[in-house]
Formats: structure tokens, C-alpha cells, sequence
């Protein structure tokens, strides 16, 4: 029966609350606390502080520790599952369609849109990157990680997660150095 009631716990702020995390906090907190009292009030703040402070989606976080005290490995997957299904469903659905209309003219105008758009995004942040780095590490630092990156990448066609791994390790034993 736990399992059913995390399951339709984290599946309704899952299916309404629209916004991502932020939009679903009030929701789990309403299952969570109120309707199941799993939790009470002042241990739901601190789960709150704790997934925000942790990365990624702070609704996964919160459904995978309250899945996992009520239920333990089981009941964790399934809270995490009940989190992530309805987004799954959504983009399952989606995908299908846009691939029934993959050959329309409006589709591949729409996705001729998106992806200049998606470009931009993604320079505007490596920017953002790249600047933040310049501040923390220095200017030398920076053209050097960047440079071989480039040069990995570019020259050498190294695949980007050894790039990536490369530069969190010169990060983590090179850069405290200087």
C-alpha cells in the first residue's frame, strides 16, 4: 500500500504542477506533510534547504529521500518514478508527433527556428562560462584550458567527455597550485 501512496504522491504535483520544481513545492508539501504526513512541517523545510542546496531538479531530490525513508530502494524508485512519468509521457507523445509531421513544411520551419535559438543560448552560457573563469582562475589559466580543449576537440577529435574530464581534473589538482 506505501508504494500506491508514493506513487499518487509525487504523480499529482508531477501532472499539475507545471513550472518545473519551483512550481511543485507547495504540491509535494501538500501530499507529503498534510494529506500523508510523512513529514512534518519544519522536516519538510529542511528537506526543502537540503535539495537546494544538492544539484539537479529539486522534486526528483525531495521524491527519492521521502521514497526512500517511507519505502526504502523500492520506494524511492517508485516516488522518482511517479516524479518523472508524466514529463516522460508528455515528451513520448510529443516526439511521436513531431515525427508523424517530421516532412511538413511548418514543422521544419518551427525546428529551422528553434535551432539558431538553441544556439544562441548555449553561447550566451559558455560565455558566461568563460568569463566567470577568466575571474576566478585568471587569464592564463583560462586561454590554457581552453586552448587544449579546442585543440582536443578540433585537431585531435577527441570526444567532448574526455575534454570534460581532462579540465576537471586540471582543475582539481593543477589549478590549486597556482
Amino acid at each position: 500500500m506505501i508504494y500506491w501512496e508514493l506513487f499518487l504522491a509525487f504523480l499529482v504535483p508531477g501532472i499539475v504542477g507545471y513550472g518545473g520544481g519551483p512550481a511543485s513545492i507547495p504540491l509535494i508539501q501538500i501530499e507529503v506533510v498534510e494529506r500523508y504526513g510523512w513529514l512534518t512541517v519544519e522536516e519538510f523545510a529542511e528537506l526543502l534547504a537540503l535539495g537546494n542546496a544538492l544539484p539537479g531538479p529539486i522534486a526528483t531530490k525531495m521524491a527519492g529521500y521521502v521514497g526512500y525513508a517511507q519505502g526504502g530502494v523500492l520506494g524511492a524508485v517508485v516516488a522518482l518514478f511517479a516524479t518523472v512519468a508524466p514529463s516522460l509521457l508528455i515528451l513520448i507523445f510529443l516526439l511521436q508527433l513531431l515525427s508523424r509531421f517530421k516532412h511538413s513544411p511548418k514543422v521544419k520551419r518551427m525546428t529551422g527556428l528553434i535551432r539558431p535559438t538553441i544556439a544562441i543560448l548555449l553561447g550566451i552560457l559558455a560565455l558566461q562560462f568563460f568569463t566567470s573563469s577568466w575571474e576566478a582562475s585568471g587569464v592564463v589559466q583560462t586561454i590554457i584550458i581552453a586552448g587544449f580543449s579546442f585543440l582536443l576537440l578540433e585537431k585531435w577529435k577527441l570526444h567532448p567527455a574526455y575534454v570534460i574530464c581532462g579540465a576537471l581534473v586540471y582543475g582539481a589538482f593543477i589549478l590549486p597550485l597556482f
